[in-house]
């Protein structure tokens, strides 16, 4: 994993950005020091005109994360675990039961709003940990790969929701070694590698301005090599 070398990175509100680079890139780094999870050996930062050094609390409320790892307890039902994390947030009676319900009902899980979480598929349980992260209405939304390890038509569903929780307001900023998926998901990229930006801008634009590429797989491949970046 590498340490971050003369990073500098402006996320506009309403972007969906995607962070995307090989493993050991220093993307996990980043997201770990934005959400407050590392505290950077220098530098700075400001999350909605909030400096981090002076307003890391104000800030944790503001945000939403989402891992990658399921952060959600097994013996719990789905509605267990989401009215628990959703008081967690502050949330509660009615207004959190029915953010539960609607959120359980637009990504097709209401009928299993009651069976225990170590039933689910590894699609539904992704779905679920998705709504444990967004329940407060962040204004920030960090997703570390919220598709990995799942069927296609969770995967539909899941990036839907992403896009209309977007169009409310939220600010989306997401990993993924899904290239196709952050091609046609993301308003904006950056390709990181070695702790450095090797390139940023939309999709389209990264295609058209790489030589001979015809998608964002190529792009990638052109600015990080073909290496592998297997490590123990």
């Amino acid at each position: 994993m590498y340490s971050l070398d003369n990073f500098s990175l402006d996320i506009k509100e309403g972007q969906i950005f995607g962070l995307l680079g090989p493993n050991g890139a220093g993307k996990t780094t980043l997201i770990s020091i934005l959400c407050g999870l590392i505290r950077p050996t220098s530098g700075s930062f400001t999350i909605d005109n909030l400096v981090y050094a002076e307003h890391v609390n104000e800030i944790k409320k503001i945000i939403g994360v989402v891992p990658q790892e399921y952060a959600l307890y097994p013996t719990l039902t789905a509605r267990e675990n989401l009215l628990y994390f959703g008081s967690m947030y502050g949330l509660k009676g009615n207004d959190l039961k029915e953010k539960v319900i609607d959120s359980l009902d637009f990504l097709g899980l209401l009928k299993f709003a009651d069976k225990r979480i170590e039933t689910f598929s590894g699609g539904m349980k992704r779905r679920v940990n998705l709504i444990a992260g967004i329940l407060h209405n962040p204004k920030i939304l960090f997703l570390d790969e919220p598709t990995v390890g799942v069927d296609v038509h969770s995967k539909n569903v899941i990036i839907q929701y992403l896009k209309e929780l977007n169009k409310t307001g939220t600010t989306i900023i997401y990993t993924s070694h899904h290239l196709s998926e952050a091609q046609d998901f993301c308003t904006h990229i950056a390709i990181v590698d070695h702790g450095k930006i090797y390139a940023e801008g939309t999709p389209k634009n990264l295609i058209e301005t790489t030589a001979n590429a015809r998608n964002l797989e190529d792009v990638f491949i052109s600015l990080t090599g073909k290496e592998l970046r297997d490590a123990i």
